[in-house]
């Protein structure tokens, strides 16, 4: 079976644009969660969000292309851009038809489909923008990926809620392996801080009111945020080939259904994600000493998540580093997996384990080494990083040392 390496990442997040501010302020535990600016509060009892500050749309885009993309669109771009720049690789048509672009993402061009209904139903306009289709639906920012690079090969999205980055990711992973493509540029992207979506929150009560904790006795739930992530993954055969520097190996992915309730987490099918990932990968239970955790700082997700921890690893759960990277980024949910597995692959390159942010007291039902507020320099070798969606959708992703 074919080797399937990392060799490019690129970022566009709430804690820094661009994979050097992303690292930095990870591994200091610095939170991107703040004051809602993206939206006017006066309707909403949300005020805080995990937004992409200081992110210019001019600065990266010709004015006469910005009418085609939604925002997250622009973020996708611009992760490509960096993760592609990382990786070093020209292409010729060859390579292009033989490059495939997979993205996950949770609700697509929201922003453009917001806009265009307070054009309609507040305002009564008689037309919309011609490009709001363009620009809102879910496979525009795979599509303009492609374009950026002219890339040929397959090109879809995958769409699974919050595990929808992970999904992208295995099956960029599977395509790999099949021979179908030689390089897949790969992850998830979304930008849904808009007043509609928010209200949506707002509604199912789970959303908090101050900040995200997870694992804390005291969590009060999750932090909506947005952002991207795209990895370049290529064969080991391909990367060797031309040289390419090799920051990590995506070994091995997992994937399941609860099949049981459309919101209620299930630790069961959650464990049945990781021990398929770790079988995929070959990883025995004792070469895995992290896990980045979905870690959501719900009441429901975290005790859940530390139920199927404990099942799957057994005694050694007791040993892992369980850390949550939602303590700083928020929920960003189709690009949440992917903010994830770059966050996972920079802890394996530089031996630092992320701290799980903003953490105040052991909750005795979520019985994991949360590497509480301070980053650990310990090397490891291998690590999971988990995915878990509404309706049931599991992805794990398996990633070691190359």
């Amino acid at each position: 079976m074919r080797k399937v390496v990392v060799t490019g990442l690129g970022v566009v997040s709430p804690i820094g644009i661009g994979v050097p501010a992303f690292r930095e302020a990870l591994f200091a535990g610095r939170s991107g969660i703040g004051p809602l600016t993206a939206v006017l509060t006066d309707r909403l009892s949300i005020r805080i969000a995990a937004e992409v500050r200081g992110f210019t749309p001019e600065d990266h885009f010709d004015p006469r292309r910005l009418p085609l993309l939604d925002r997250i669109s622009q973020f996708a771009v611009v992760a490509a851009r960096e993760a592609m720049a990382m990786a070093g690789l020209e292409f010729s048509d060859a390579l292009a038809a033989r490059t495939a672009t997979v993205l996950g993402v949770g609700v697509g061009g929201i922003g453009t489909l917001d806009d265009a209904f307070h054009r309609l139903y507040a305002e009564q306009a008689a037309r919309l923008h011609p490009f709001t289709i363009p620009r809102l639906m879910v496979s525009a920012p795979a599509s303009h990926v492609t374009m950026e690079f002219g890339l040929t090969g397959p090109a879809f999205t995958a769409s699974s809620a919050c595990a929808s980055a992970g999904h992208a990711l295995a099956t960029a992973l599977m395509l790999l392996r099949s021979g179908m493509a030689d390089v897949v540029v790969s992850g998830g992207t979304d930008a849904p801080l808009t007043l509609g979506t928010l209200k949506g929150w707002e509604a199912m009560r789970i959303v908090s009111p101050d900040t995200c904790r997870p694992f804390s006795r005291d969590r009060s739930g999750m932090v909506v945020g947005e952002g991207a992530a795209v990895l370049v993954l290529e064969s080991e055969e391909h990367a060797r080939a031309r040289g390419a520097e090799v920051l990590a190996e995506l070994a091995g992915a997992g994937m399941s259904a609860d099949a049981r309730d459309l919101t209620a987490p299930d630790a069961e099918g959650a464990a049945r994600a990781m021990r398929l990932a770790l079988d995929d990968a070959g990883l025995n239970l004792g070469e895995v000493p992290y896990v980045n955790a979905h870690g959501t700082a719900t009441a429901a997700n975290d005790v859940t998540e530390a139920q199927a921890i404990h099942a799957v690893f057994g005694p050694h759960a007791r040993r892992l580093m369980v850390s949550s990277s939602k303590s700083m980024l928020g929920h960003a949910l189709g690009a949440a997996g992917a903010l994830e597995a770059a966050a996972t692959v920079l802890a394996l390159r530089h031996g630092v384990v992320p701290p799980t942010a903003n953490f105040t007291e052991p909750d005795p039902a979520c019985p994991v080494d949360a590497v509480p507020n301070e980053a650990r320099a310990v090397p490891i070798r291998a690590a999971l990083s988990n995915s878990f969606a509404f309706g049931g959708l599991n992805a794990v992703l398996a990633f070691r040392t190359a």
